[in-house]
């Protein structure tokens, strides 16, 4: 077995055969990545193509220090961002947030009891920006401020869509637990 480092080395001499074992090394794990971020499955593989071209072009910047899945993750999170920054009207802005008026998700041992496809695939039902905005605050452990910037919203919409998420997941998963059908409460 070729070692990973040879395969980044053969990636940035621009080796097609050591691109397609990187491909093939790592596709199944960063599709996982994007399917968090994408609204199906067609979607997720467009994130991951956009991903693959991505890490191709700047493999040569990868300095070997930390994790090269992780910095592959990273490139996989901004091509949904870049994505997603182009469609920006699906994020919905608010005047104020008041976490008054939004119930906090009490019963989040349901969560463990979904296989990871039926999550991903509740996740998946939420709308782009209450997705980017859920996926980035609690699979990249962002803060609001930082998902702000990146999404160009205010902290306050940033915080919105979060709340807003997490009630709509909680009612999908109420629906769920109750016997009925999750899908007909996703937006």
């Amino acid at each position: 077995m070729v070692s990973q480092q040879r395969i980044i080395k053969g990636c940035i001499a621009g080796n097609r055969g050591a691109q397609a074992q990187l491909y093939n090394l790592y596709a199944r794990k960063m599709m996982g990545v994007c399917s968090w971020y994408a609204h199906n499955r067609e979607e997720a593989e467009e994130i991951l193509q956009d991903g693959f071209i991505r890490v191709f072009n700047y493999i040569h910047r990868f300095r070997g220090t930390g994790s090269f899945e992780g910095w592959m993750r990273r490139i996989m999170v901004n091509a949904a961002l870049l994505k997603y920054r182009s469609r920006s009207s699906h994020l919905k802005p608010v005047i104020e947030f008041n976490p008054d008026l939004h119930d906090p998700v009490e019963n989040i041992s349901a969560i463990e009891q979904l296989e990871a496809k039926e999550l991903v695939s509740l996740v998946q039902c939420l709308t782009p920006g209450y997705r980017m905005v859920f996926n980035l605050f609690v699979l990249e452990g962002m803060k609001h401020r930082e998902i702000a910037e990146l999404l160009g919203i205010s902290e306050g919409t940033s915080k919105s869509n979060l709340a807003a998420a997490r009630l709509i997941l909680q009612k999908a998963l109420t629906a769920k637990n109750a016997g009925n059908h999750y899908k007909t409460i996703c937006l």
